[in-house]
């Protein structure tokens, strides 16, 4: 049955009035809540988070900058904000195959300057963060997702509805069925992060890139270790480029140690990479294997993994924020700091400046109209003069690592000495990640070694520890807008992108009873990274949200 269908049947759906609907309980949706009610406690506020539990989907490297979370709660010490591990040291290092090459301090970029950060587990934070709204009177609704948005009859977004449970695999309702629910406000603010189930479609609808840069993505693949006690550097930061990436990819490292002997460790692939061959999850693996890596984790234990996309974060690339009825701030506009690696950061400010938009329109007696004081009080903060600073970084990788690397130094290390604080320069992006692929015959194939299960490990033992789950008796969330062309197109031209690209296993290419091939999508194991909405060569496939509750459970990452 389609939704139309079961609200035909079922409906009207019930629905409740806020003040303020929050969609997405991550960093940059909870310090919207916070300052809205830290603002006026009369307004009220609702957030829903699709994860178990506010935390549960989080995941980022992360070394966070507490510029943002200062101006939150200046006194996040004293609350206990687990912001435990300051930054001790920087390393940058250039991979060779087998060696590798550690730039001076006195030459490292400003943006990979870390001191007076922190190291930390975002989904710590984020728990932290939601106990500090909850505290302020924040209604947080853990387990639901919005699976809709609610329009009223002058195309104004009025809110948004929970997805239905209880749905089984060919879409009719079981025995467990429950209809969704509407939540409607006077304004909606969406922190899906990124690539936003929702906010894609409201880009869409209000037209909101119209006259921007296209807006391009990475993915970032991350494991938790535990390492032995002399082996523990903590506030130690390691960044890498170079090997095993080619010279055509961009691509890197990061290797964090944490308090309490954990290292947080990752490899970010940007998804603008060409060969169809390429494998970001066993790039990853490998990269752990060289002997600047693994000398930081051998003899540990493996104790978490997860994936997710990233924004790249150009300025230039930014939507309009606004539309009548609502607003999208952090990871679901794209205000994350690439050539920093920090997005936090940039999440909790642009939800403070919404609400603090959204609390001035309420007590105007406005609703439902546009913030137009969000956008324009963006213009005037640090958040985009610190964009401003990185607006090429990206852009000019995709020119060559080596012009990459030379411009970086020129705007991030000589400038800044002369005091140019942004490049006189801009440059832009007019094509889309899943447009940079080319065919697989015309790419040589990349063969990667056989996991060690000490090091190096596969997909299935990967996903086990990110305590993903998904009910199963329930319609696959991974949609595609035309079956046939996976196996007719993707895999006849591509040699099936999807089985390498996915770093949870869903997508494989199988025998089918006529001896030929079939796409089988394993939906339970997805991590909710959302890679496969962005690369997928001809845009087949769309993500959904699942039933609330279902995905990754992230614990200390």
């Amino acid at each position: 049955m389609t939704n139309d269908e079961i609200l035909a049947q079922f409906g009207p759906r019930e629905s409740m009035e806020y003040d303020v609907v929050v969609v997405g309980g991550g960093p940059a949706g909870l310090a919207t809540a916070i300052r809205l009610k830290q603002i006026n406690p009369d307004i009220s506020v609702v957030v829903l988070e699709k994860g178990s539990e506010a935390g549960a989907h989080i995941l980022s490297g992360a070394v966070m900058d507490p510029r943002a979370i200062t101006e939150l709660f200046p006194n996040w010490k004293e609350l206990g904000a687990p912001l435990n591990q300051a930054v001790s040291g920087d390393d940058i290092l250039f991979l060779s195959e087998s060696g590798h090459t550690r730039t001076p301090d006195w030459l490292v970029p400003r943006n990979f300057h870390n001191h007076g950060c922190y190291v930390v587990s975002l989904s710590n934070v984020t728990k932290w963060l939601a106990q500090q709204a909850e505290g302020l009177g924040v209604e947080i609704f853990a387990g639901f997702a919005a699976a809709e948005v609610v329009y009223d009859d002058q195309g104004r977004v009025k809110g948004v509805a929970t997805g239905n449970m209880g749905i089984g695999k060919e879409g009719e309702p079981t025995d467990a069925f429950q209809l969704g629910m509407e939540l409607h406000g006077k304004y909606t603010i969406f922190a899906e992060g990124a690539r936003g189930h929702l906010g894609k479609q409201l880009l869409a609808k209000y037209k909101l890139t119209e006259g921007k840069d296209v807006q391009t993505f990475a993915i970032g693949i991350k494991e938790l270790w535990e390492i032995p006690a002399e082996k523990a550097q903590p506030g130690k930061v390691v960044h890498t480029a170079g090997w095993p990436m080619v010279d055509d990819t961009f691509g890197g490292g990061f290797l964090y140690h944490l308090e309490d002997n954990k290292v947080t460790l990752g490899f970010v692939i940007g998804l603008d990479y060409q060969n169809p061959h390429m494998s970001p999850f066993e790039e990853m693996q490998r990269w752990k294997t060289h002997p600047a890596i693994r000398a930081h984790i051998e003899g540990g234990k493996r104790i978490g993994y997860g994936a997710r996309a990233i924004n790249n974060g150009t300025p230039q690339a930014l939507p309009k924020t606004v539309f009548p009825g609502g607003a999208l701030v952090g990871c679901d506009a794209g205000y994350l700091n690439a050539a920093r690696i920090k997005g936090s950061h940039a999440a909790i400010k642009s939800g403070m400046l919404a609400a603090e938009a959204a609390a001035a329109a309420l007590a105007a007696g406005r609703a439902q109209d546009e913030l137009s004081e969000y956008p324009a009080a963006f213009e005037k903060s640090w958040l985009n003069e610190e964009l401003q600073q990185t607006r090429n970084f990206k852009l000019w990788f995709k020119k060559g690592k080596t012009v990459g690397q030379l411009m970086t130094g020129i705007e991030q290390w000589l400038l800044p000495k002369i005091g140019v604080t942004s490049p006189p320069w801009t440059l832009h992006n007019h094509k889309a990640d899943h447009e940079a692929l080319r065919p697989a015959a015309e790419c040589a194939p990349i063969a990667y070694p056989k996991p060690d299960g000490k090091l190096s490990f596969d997909r299935l033992s990967s996903v086990f520890i990110s305590n993903t789950n998904h009910e199963e008796n329930q319609p696959a969330h991974l949609t595609l807008k035309n079956a046939s062309v996976p196996v007719a197109t993707n895999l006849a031209k591509y040699g099936g992108p999807e089985s390498r690209y996915c770093p949870a296993g869903v997508y494989e290419f199988v025998k089918a009873e006529d001896s030929g091939a079939r796409l089988q999508i394993n939906a339970q194991n997805c991590v909710h990274c959302k890679t496969c909405d962005i690369k997928d060569p001809t845009q087949n496939i769309v993500w959904i949200t699942p039933e609330g509750g279902g995905g990754p459970n992230y614990v200390g990452m």
